[in-house]
C-alpha cells in the first residue's frame, strides 16, 4: 500500500515538473509562428481567387 502512496506523489512531481517547462517554453516564445506571416502575403491571392 505504501508503494501507490510513493508512485502518486513520483507522478505528481513529475506531472508539475513537465508542466512548469511547459510554461517556460511558452513564455520563452518557442511556439510563436515566425515562418507563416512572412509567407502569407505569397499565397493571399490564391485564396482570394478560390473565393469569387
Amino acid at each position: 500500500m505504501g508503494v501507490i502512496y510513493i508512485l502518486l506523489v513520483v507522478s505528481i512531481i513529475v506531472a508539475i515538473v513537465f508542466f512548469a517547462v511547459f510554461v517556460l517554453a511558452v513564455k520563452s516564445g518557442q511556439y510563436d509562428d515566425s515562418y507563416t506571416p512572412s509567407v502569407r502575403m505569397l499565397f493571399e491571392d490564391e485564396i482570394v481567387k478560390k473565393k469569387n
